[in-house]
């Protein structure tokens, strides 16, 4: 099916013009890079990829619940971040105290903010090279804790801040470190594999 795209007549966004767009093609998961391309992605996943991503959701809301530490965003939620990209993680958690400093305008919006926390699930249209740069700007504009889950590797990458990226493998424990206090999973008991 066709899907008419809102494009404002500029050879580059302003991010008013980005938040714009977004909202007015709410069909379209929209990113920005730092040298303000576009990527647009309008095919939805995959059953077994959606399914994985809700596990993956379902798990930080279960445990964000309990801890009441802060605020889990799906992908939908976008952020400007300090090297003028937008992006949208399959999951981002943003501590409640930064939470709570947001206005209204900013939850309703993107907030220039990058989120304590991101995960990105690889799907089988993603490249994983692409995927690790991405993770790799994450943690330079900011994020403390980031997870690359690998469908293709069955491993997860671990990225912090000023180190090299860690792997694990499905089968064992993950930690939220001192960023998702008390959090934990095994990949293996909630993801299905292909």
């Amino acid at each position: 099916m066709a899907i008419p795209l809102h494009i404002p007549t500029r050879d580059r966004f302003t991010d008013e013009e980005l938040v714009i767009f977004c909202l007015s093609n709410p069909d379209l998961k929209v990113e920005r890079d730092e040298y303000e391309q576009l990527y647009i992605n309008m095919s939805p996943t995959h059953l077994l990829t959606g399914g994985n991503n809700s596990e993956l959701n379902g798990e930080f809301v279960i445990w964000n619940r309990r801890s009441k530490a802060g605020k889990v965003i799906d992908s939908n939620g976008g952020f400007f971040l300090a090297d003028k990209s937008m992006r949208a993680p399959d999951v981002a958690w943003i501590h409640k105290e930064r939470w709570n400093r947001l206005s209204t305008a900013e939850k309703k919006s993107f907030p220039y903010l990058a989120p304590d926390f991101v995960l990105e699930l690889e799907s089988d249209t993603d490249n994983l090279y692409d995927l690790k740069q991405k993770m790799a700007k994450w943690i330079s504009n900011g994020v403390r804790l980031g997870w690359l889950v690998s469908m293709s590797e069955q491993q997860t990458y671990i990225y912090r801040p000023n180190m090299t990226p860690e792997t694990k493998p499905f089968a064992e424990k993950l930690v939220g470190e001192d960023v998702l206090i008390d959090f934990e999973v095994v990949l293996s008991d909630i993801l299905e594999m292909e």
